[in-house]
């Protein structure tokens, strides 16, 4: 993965990506606020964080990825103060109780024991402080069928999460709520598989969904009003939708 092949801005900023417009609200005032990015991969959300005024450290157990992510950042005018980036498990923080007002993660808990990676970041949470994740659902068949065939661009170990997986989670903190994203919208996804004849193990639909939101902004908006609706009518389809964000307090 190149730096230059990255958009730092894409996923809060996108039109085919409402999970990420309400996890960013859900983070609120990030001015001088510390922030732990989970799972910060090649780094992207971690430099938008730290842009809107965030003090970011950024994790991931990669140190490739973590190559990339210092190598992206490089082409930001952003200090050592204003991010960190860091190799190191989320299961494992090596920093002290209390250590953070935020904390973010994007695609990580379904790679992690719901439970452990819960219980350390709710120790390195100040109280009163928020976590907010957005990870991918797995009950929709089509998302089933999807990643057996993406299977080479997949972990073995990653578990899409389940409504349990979110109780587990939601032991370790006050508070927690959670709202489900992509119904309809998957849609798009078929048409990349049968329209444009994209395997998934060539090519991630998600990040293809991110960085060429313009090109499908059309077909969304009509889906997504599908979504609001169906999901507002008939509660029992959020479980089939692709993503679920959960907001966690302190």
């Amino acid at each position: 993965m190149k730096p230059d092949q990255l958009d730092v801005y894409a996923a809060f900023t996108a039109e085919t990506t409402p999970e990420f417009h309400f996890a960013y609200q859900a983070l609120g005032d990030l001015h001088g606020k510390r922030l732990l990015d989970l799972g910060c991969g090649p780094g992207e959300t971690s430099i938008f964080l730290a842009n809107q005024g965030a003090i970011v450290t950024a994790v991931d157990i990669s140190s490739g990825m973590i190559r990339v992510a210092k190598r992206l950042a490089s082409q930001f005018d952003l200090s050592e103060e204003q991010l960190t980036f860091l190799q190191m498990s989320v299961e494992d923080l090596g920093f002290p109780d209390a250590s953070f007002d935020l904390v973010f993660g994007s695609n990580v808990l379904h790679h992690c024991d719901t439970d452990r990676t819960g219980e350390e970041i709710a120790r390195v949470l100040k109280p009163g402080g928020r976590a907010v994740f957005i990870d991918p659902l797995g009950y929709n068949p089509i998302i089933q069928i999807y990643r057996k065939m993406a299977f080479k661009v997949r972990t073995p170990t990653e578990h899409p999460l389940l409504y349990r997986d979110v109780e587990m989670l939601s032991r370790h903190f006050k508070h927690t709520h959670y709202k489900e994203f992509q119904l309809m919208t998957l849609l798009i996804f078929i048409w990349f598989f049968f329209g444009e004849r994209i395997h998934p193990s060539n090519e991630r639909y998600w990040r293809k969904f991110v960085l060429e939101g313009k090109r499908y902004s059309k077909a969304f908006s009509y889906l997504y009003a599908m979504d609001k609706f169906l999901l507002e009518q008939i509660p029992f389809l959020r479980r089939f939708c692709w993503v679920i964000v959960n907001v966690c307090d302190r």
